[in-house]
């Protein structure tokens, strides 16, 4: 799925997305998986900030997770300037 559906589907706020949708996410905005533990999993980018998502059922991450990745990575804003350049 291309990067601007991901973050709409993540703007809308569904109960739970997929964990490999989360991963994709945070991969394109320059993070990389540093740790898992159990079902938790631990990301960084280069500039050292730390995103912890915890798996629910093994496979899927909760709302609140997502709602707090939206917020940490100003997903709304790029969406808009995404949107305003096509």
């Amino acid at each position: 799925m291309k990067l601007i559906k991901l973050v709409e589907r993540f703007l809308s706020e569904p109960p739970e997305v997929r964990f490999e949708e989360v991963r994709s996410v945070l991969e394109a905005f320059g993070f990389v998986e540093v740790r898992s533990s159990g079902s938790h999993h631990t990301f960084r980018n280069s500039s050292g900030q730390i995103i912890v998502v915890p798996k629910s059922g093994g496979k899927m991450v909760k709302r609140t997770y997502v709602k707090e990745i939206v917020r940490l990575l100003n997903l709304g804003e790029w969406y808009a300037n995404q949107k305003d350049k096509s």
